[in-house]
């Protein structure tokens, strides 16, 4: 078996190496970043092989059976394996996406494949980002229906094709692969609410049935929270459920125009 090495000047070296059982039919190298806050040492990364006859067809499955079968102290989040609750989000090959729905017959061109916790986030452990700030600043746009005239006796109505102008940003699940590929969010992540709140922004705004557009654009009026957007498009490249966070930030830019003039 080849030798993995890191580059020189890598703060993250070479770990422990776990070779699939004799016989393997269909063998393939997943190399996994991994750290212990606990444990006092650099990031490594561990290489285990895994016999891809033997586990289901998604890099998450592969993930499970490491975590089952090799080393217990691997540490990831999942929940639905659905595409649907966003647990799940890693870089896989350099590409933000959700280990539940990237098969590993697609990855890599069937060489080793490489994963890594979301880019520019802190890690709590191995593959488990810190998503404390991200939904702070989710929770920042007040997220829900506001209005103000009196509560209807049944429910507040909407015409289809004002439904239909939600379409492509409510089905956001907040995986934050999005975010975590920006420039712009990298470098003002303090600042800036990057692609993924935005968009949840501009669901709400767009909504014919919430009557607190002014106060959501006067939220938004910030030379950092909005505006750092510089139209990189790497939200839309990455999302793993085909979104365009770009096109809901323009927009919103849009709106801000418009109410000036």
């Amino acid at each position: 078996m080849a030798e993995f090495t890191l580059p020189k000047n890598s703060k993250v070296k070479a770990g422990k190496t776990w070779a699939a059982k004799p016989g393997a039919k269909q063998p393939r190298r997943f190399h996994i970043y991994r750290w212990n806050p606990d444990d006092g040492q650099n990031p490594q990364v561990d290489i285990y092989e895994v016999d891809m006859a033997e586990c289901a067809p998604m890099v998450l499955d592969a993930l499970i059976k490491i975590k089952n079968e090799i080393d217990p102290t691997l540490t990831f989040r999942r929940s639905c394996r659905e595409g649907v609750c966003g647990s799940c989000a890693m870089n896989i090959d350099g590409t933000n996406t959700l280990a539940c729905t990237m098969a590993v017959e697609d990855c890599a061109k069937g060489g080793d494949v490489k994963i890594y916790p979301l880019p520019h986030m802190p890690v709590v452990k191995d593959l488990v980002p810190d998503l404390t700030q991200f939904y702070a600043q989710y929770a920042s746009i007040q997220p829900w229906m506001q209005t103000q005239s009196a509560t209807p006796s049944r429910e507040r109505l909407q015409s289809k094709e004002d439904r239909q102008k939600l379409d492509g940003y409510y089905e956001c699940i907040l995986c934050a692969c999005c975010s975590t590929s920006c420039p712009s969010y990298w470098w003002n992540g303090d600042r800036y609410l990057g692609p993924a709140v935005l968009l949840q922004a501009w669901r709400w705004i767009a909504d014919s049935r919430d009557e607190m557009t002014g106060e959501r654009l006067d939220n938004l009026e910030d030379p950092f929270r909005l505006y750092r957007c510089h139209t990189i498009m790497n939200c839309a490249k990455t999302c793993p459920k085909g979104l365009n966070p770009a096109r809901a930030i323009a927009e919103i830019k849009k709106l801000m125009v418009e109410r000036r003039l």
